[in-house]
């Protein structure tokens, strides 16, 4: 496999319609990790000004997949993943940084931390997640 680049990984995430949508980047990809970036703006909070839980999900279970990606390879597919919130997320940024804990030649075992950027620049560990990305056999439907 030739090794993938961060703008391999870009046009990867490009490609997704709802990370366009949540306006998601790839600032960091390669050696087994990689970072995903997020604005955090009005439409994705919950009721009560925090960060939606299912955006810091989706942070997760694509920067683990993307640092997956690293070592398996594009044709790729999340197998599962858990997700810990450990306080809201309040701020202005967040940013899902991902590495791989384990790869063997179809599976790859991820952990990511979720932090959020405050406007004075201030960081927070509001989630952790650990999940696992396997290879696809052949084509989905």
């Amino acid at each position: 496999m030739t090794a993938l680049t961060l703008e391999d990984a870009r046009t990867g995430l490009a490609a997704q319609p709802f990370s366009v949508l949540l306006g998601a980047r790839v600032t960091a990809f390669g050696n087994g990790a990689a970072t995903l970036e997020l604005d955090i703006r009005e439409d994705l909070l919950q009721q009560n000004g925090y960060l939606h839980g299912g955006v810091l999900a989706y942070a997760a279970d694509n920067a683990i997949t993307f640092a997956a990606g690293t070592t398996l390879g594009p044709s790729i597919l999340t197998s599962g993943f858990s997700i810990d919130y450990l306080r809201p997320a309040k701020g202005i940024r967040l940013a899902a940084e991902a590495q791989v804990l384990y790869s063997g030649r179809r599976r790859a075992t991820c952990r990511c931390e979720l932090h959020v950027i405050g406007q004075d620049g201030a960081t927070t560990l509001s989630a952790v997640a650990q999940g696992s990305v396997m290879t696809r056999n052949g084509p989905t439907a």
